[in-house]
């Protein structure tokens, strides 16, 4: 009877008792290092192995070890828990199966989205990028840092704490995907935001003029006449080219990051007199300024004077007529006669050419004679021309 009472408390046993006791924390988040520990009431048996399982299936299996240990739980963690051991007293064997424990995982904090302001951005206009996520409330004392990514490669200084980038200009070829991650300090959860596509969008040329730049607002020959050509709105590399009206033949082209080019045009000619116009193509088609009129203008040359008398030597009283001509400048041309160098007086003529002034000259009008011709862009004298007055008749100075 003694026999068969202790084959019954000896005999191998399997099932699920008090004997075994699975202890786990109640409250489990991402990165939490986790420790579910197999605990047996009864001392005196020695165990021989001891498995875990995770919702039915065996996990880990090893000799002695009472404690599973999860480094760093994740949300696939979460699952059913139990444990087996097989233990001895003396020749008699034993095992025993747990109860189960739930172990849930909760989300540290919500995977991050990116989100993109201004949602379609400009060239040249700033942007700024988001890394947008929560905290579980009963972890919000956890820090977390940032970093952002386009098409593969980390923007900026990459970890941050701060959750925005702020990006000064973009342009057409920044376009491209985006994301970012949110990570905690301690202990390491990272997580991906799904990727955004941002397309910079390229404004077209508009509002294009052109503009003439010149010493005093004038073009003289010789010198250098500056065409500006501007676009009110247009982003990227913008082309700009400038032509002449009548031929349509292009004097210039410059490509740049700019909305404003100067095309300069060194020593100009009177040949380059003429109506002007620029354009602008940043690629979404070209757009034509205004016509431009540049007049050059030329300083008049050094003039010759001709003194024509009715004989030769002019006698007293002999009307003397003073011819003064530039054969090149720019009209009005305003001519001024000299007898040695004192004025005798002064002719315009609207169109350049030439000028005359008639004399009735006396023996105190020999001399020298000489004429000066003046558009405004600088005085020219002639050369001295000497007259000669023979004795005779009197007659008084006479302007006609």
């Amino acid at each position: 009877m003694l026999l068969w009472s202790l084959l019954v408390i000896f005999a191998p046993v399997s099932g699920k008792s008090d004997w075994l006791t699975l202890r786990a924390p109640s409250a489990v988040f991402e990165g939490d290092r986790v420790e579910v520990t197999c605990q047996k009431k009864k001392d005196w048996w020695t165990v021989k192995t001891v498995a875990h399982y995770k919702d039915g299936d065996q996990i880990q299996l090893s000799d002695k070890v009472l404690d599973l240990s999860i480094r760093r739980a994740v949300l696939s963690d979460s699952g059913n828990y139990s444990c087996v051991v097989a233990a001895t007293l003396g020749l008699f064997p034993r095992k025993e199966t747990s109860g189960s424990v739930m172990i849930t995982v909760q989300e540290l904090f919500l995977r991050p989205v990116l989100t993109v302001s201004p949602f379609r951005p400009t060239e040249g206009s700033p942007v700024t990028l988001t890394c947008e996520t929560r905290l579980s409330p009963q972890r919000s004392s956890a820090q977390l840092r940032f970093c952002f990514f386009r098409d593969g490669r980390a923007l900026g200084s990459c970890w941050s704490r701060s959750p925005e980038l702020r990006l000064p200009a973009m342009w057409a070829e920044d376009s491209g995907s985006y994301w970012c991650k949110a990570e905690t300090v301690t202990p390491s959860v990272t997580k991906q935001s799904p990727q955004s596509q941002i397309h910079v969008r390229r404004v077209p040329v508009s509002n294009v003029s052109l503009e003439m730049r010149a010493p005093h607002g004038q073009v003289i020959e010789g010198g250098t006449l500056v065409l500006l050509c501007s676009v009110a709105e247009g982003t990227g590399d913008i082309t700009f080219s400038w032509h002449r009206e009548a031929t349509g033949t292009s004097v210039g082209r410059k490509t740049q990051c700019s909305r404003v080019a100067e095309l300069q045009v060194a020593a100009v000619q009177e040949h380059d007199t003429g109506g002007y116009y620029c354009r602008a193509d940043n690629g979404l088609g070209p757009t034509q300024s205004k016509v431009l009129s540049v007049l050059v203008k030329m300083p008049a040359s050094r003039p010759v004077l001709t003194i024509r008398a009715p004989r030769a030597p002019a006698m007293e009283g002999d009307v003397v007529e003073l011819r003064c001509e530039a054969q090149r400048g720019s009209p009005p041309i305003l001519y001024r006669f000299y007898h040695e160098d004192n004025a005798l007086g002064n002719s315009s003529d609207p169109f350049g050419g030439e000028a005359s002034f008639n004399l009735s000259v006396t023996a105190e009008h020999s001399g020298n004679y000489s004429c000066e011709a003046d558009n405004g862009l600088g005085a020219q004298r002639s050369e001295v021309v000497p007259l000669r007055i023979s004795g005779g008749r009197s007659a008084a100075n006479t302007l006609r």
